[in-house]
């Protein structure tokens, strides 16, 4: 069969119409395989939309201005006898959990990241998270869907995103590790897509190598691009699955299927079933987590995240009558998305996300020698999209507020939010919720559990449900317990 790489005439033409033949520098000191990859990694990135995204992003970037007309989001609010918003949990509940017995819910993690921030070399998935256990967050994941199929008789579904950076090392650990219990036939791997690194003064492409185009992945928000790209939708659509439990890999504490949530966004009157959110109440005015926010577009009230940097900081100290703040309303990036909404967004041809512009330490190569520069400060743009922008996209959006005890993301080696504080965590909300059942747990002096615990999502993933199983009568102190 005839070669189908793009040729080097064809390729640097291409680069050379828009300012970047600077890629193809060393392609005359490469070997024969080398050149073919770089070829072929060049004719892979959407070349045509570089030169506009670089004078938007890069040459002349705009500061982001928020609206002028934000209120707080009306959630639903954590306790359902709120007279803010009273509900019925029990009825929700009730919607979600014949959801999932009609095997209507697939379970959906963004996972394209590395644990480098965390010193881990390897996916970020693979990292060890349990108190006790130090079970993976994936095995943490799976264990979810492992007790699903347990509790509602249904095999659930995981669609798992990894990006070009650790595809292959991801599927490698599900295997050697036999997935964890879950049928591999229900675990299905696909990759997002990447943006080419740019200069932050020149707006250039940059070389990780000289054969390697410097990329990075395209972020959550390209989600949508490679569900529908991969076959996942069609893969759903088949499988009868209508909603998307979706949640990013760093969360161990994450419900993967929370059936009240899911009830909510199928069924609640505000609600039209497309795309809802989990909140958790900030816990300061400086807490880093992006804000719902009601704000009127088109003539309409959509809800939408304002990032933590580009809140008003005047808005963000803003009380109610009660005290609390009225921009409570954290995201925890935790999400119901229908899959009709997906293949509507994926299949409509002016479909686009916009980017958002962050800047970046990046490896890269020096175009006089070839030779690999580290740089000590930020030197360059990178482009990513993130699938909360699709929220203003709905009809009707709800959001729904969650206990904090959901939230113990794993970004820092040390400190806050880190593998410690997480740890911490998971042993204080198991002392929650056994001490709700009536089991005696030793406590220090300042109040704090003196023990270690971890509760497994296979056994329990709400007080309720940890009710249920056979449970000591009293925790001793020094005990390092899995429930």
């Amino acid at each position: 069969m005839p070669s189908t790489a793009p040729s080097y005439a064809e390729t640097f033409a291409t680069l050379q119409s828009i300012g970047q033949e600077h890629l193809l520098k060393f392609f005359d000191q490469l070997p024969q395989e080398r050149q073919s990859d770089l070829l072929s990694q060049i004719s892979a990135l959407d070349l045509a939309t570089l030169p506009r995204l670089i004078d938007r992003y890069v040459k002349n970037p705009e500061k982001f201005t928020p609206p002028t007309n934000l209120r707080p989001v009306n959630a639903y609010p954590l306790d359902a006898s709120n007279p803010r918003k009273p509900w019925d949990r029990a009825k929700y509940q009730r919607v979600g959990e014949e959801l999932l017995k009609a095997g209507k819910v697939a379970a959906f993690v963004v996972a394209g990241g590395q644990g480098s921030r965390l010193g881990y070399d390897g996916p970020k998935g693979c990292y060890s998270c349990g108190a006790v256990t130090h079970r993976s967050l994936f095995e943490m994941f799976a264990a979810n869907l492992v007790g699903a199929k347990k509790r509602y008789g249904r095999d659930v579904p995981w669609y798992i995103m990894t990006s070009p950076l650790n595809h292959r090392a991801t599927v490698g650990f599900f295997e050697d590790h036999h997935f964890f219990g879950l049928e591999r036939s229900n675990v299905l791997f696909f990759q997002q897509g990447v943006m080419p690194s740019l200069d932050m003064k020149t707006g250039k492409v940059l070389l990780s190598r000289p054969d390697e185009v410097a990329t990075n992945p395209d972020g959550h928000g390209g989600a949508i691009a490679a569900l529908k790209k991969s076959g996942a939708i069609d893969d759903m659509k088949r499988r009868g699955v209508e909603h998307l439990s979706y949640f990013q890999v760093d969360n161990p504490l994450v419900r993967v299927l929370d059936p009240v949530f899911l009830g909510l966004h199928a069924a609640a009157p505000d609600s039209s079933g497309e795309m809802s959110s989990k909140m958790v109440a900030k816990a300061s005015p400086e807490e880093k987590v992006g804000v719902f926010a009601t704000v009127s577009r088109g003539g309409r009230d959509v809800v939408d995240v304002v990032e933590y940097s580009d809140f008003p900081p005047a808005l963000a100290k803003e009380r109610g009558p009660d005290g609390s703040l009225a921009y409570n309303a954290g995201s925890i990036a935790v999400h119901i998305i229908g899959v009709a909404f997906l293949d509507k967004l994926a299949n409509d041809p002016s479909f686009e996300l916009p980017f958002h512009r962050a800047e970046k330490k990046v490896p890269c190569v020096d175009l006089a020698n070839g030779e690999v520069i580290q740089p000590q400060a930020n030197n360059a743009v990178k482009l990513e999209k993130f699938v909360f922008d699709a929220l203003p996209l709905c009809q009707a959006s709800i959001v729904v507020e969650t206990s904090r005890e959901e939230f113990a993301p794993i970004k820092n080696a040390t400190g806050v939010d880190s593998p410690e504080s997480c740890q911490q965590l998971q042993t204080l909300r198991a002392t929650r919720w056994l001490e709700l059942a009536g089991v005696k747990v030793a406590k220090k002096p300042d109040g704090t559990p003196d023990c270690v615990l971890e509760i497994r999502p296979e056994h329990a993933t709400s007080p309720e449900e940890l009710k249920q199983l056979a449970l000591p009568k009293a925790i001793e102190a020094g005990a390092k317990l899995v429930l």
